[in-house]
């Protein structure tokens, strides 16, 4: 995203002269959320100034400070003091998405150890992620790349429901998230929907120059 984030972090990054960050906020408050934990690295007092104690969203707001990127699943198990023993939503700072939070909320009690929201493969990633057979996520049936895309498969959207307990044992540090889901599809322990609405991952300056035409 370089030049935007040299002194702006992606989630501070405006679609539509509002924060991606704040429709985030919003949506999730709009879905009955009241306690939100924000990770934040990268220009963190920035993250950390922005989102005060969340009052202003009719939100309690807590910053997870991290002094060095952990990744999506470190920075999930940094924060995990923050986050208690219920299920929790994850959220990726850094795409924009009318998806309806409400969904998963009403989907805590049987989601077993996750649920991933699954979209269609974008222009930029049409190889996808995984499969989903029957409400489950499964690995594709053979390898994809760019080149050469699945039909059969559907790409990770950044939001999922997790139970606490997915994170633990994990030592703190740095550490990916692709691995914890594999071995959670290997267990059969991760369900998933569809989502048919708006999703934009804003990786490029071009895609969010895109979203603000």
């Amino acid at each position: 995203m370089r030049p935007l984030t040299h002194e702006t972090p992606k989630p501070l990054l405006k679609v539509g002269g509002v924060p991606l960050l704040e429709h985030h906020l919003v949506r999730l408050r709009d879905a009955g959320v009241s306690d939100v934990v924000v990770n934040a690295s990268y220009l963190g007092d920035q993250v950390a100034a922005f989102c005060g104690d969340g009052g202003r969203w009719g939100l309690r707001i807590r910053v997870s400070r991290e002094a060095a990127p952990l990744e999506t699943a470190g920075g999930i198990i940094e924060a995990l003091p923050l986050l208690g023993e219920a299920p929790f939503i994850v959220v990726n700072g850094d795409v924009y998405c009318d998806y309806p939070f409400k969904r998963l909320i009403d989907r805590a009690i049987d989601s077993g150890q996750g649920r991933l929201v699954l979209v269609d493969n974008p222009t930029h990633h049409l190889g996808g992620d995984f499969r989903l057979v029957d409400g489950k996520v499964e690995q594709p049936e053979d390898t994809v790349t760019f080149e050469a895309p699945s039909r059969n498969t559907l790409t990770f959207s950044g939001i999922a429901l997790y139970a606490a307990d997915f994170f633990a044992g994990y030592e703190r540090g740095k550490r990916a998230l692709k691995p914890l889901l594999d071995d959670a599809i290997l267990q059969g322990h991760l369900s998933g929907e569809r989502f048919e609405g708006v999703w934009n991952d804003v990786g490029t300056p071009e895609r969010l120059a895109a979203l603000n035409v």
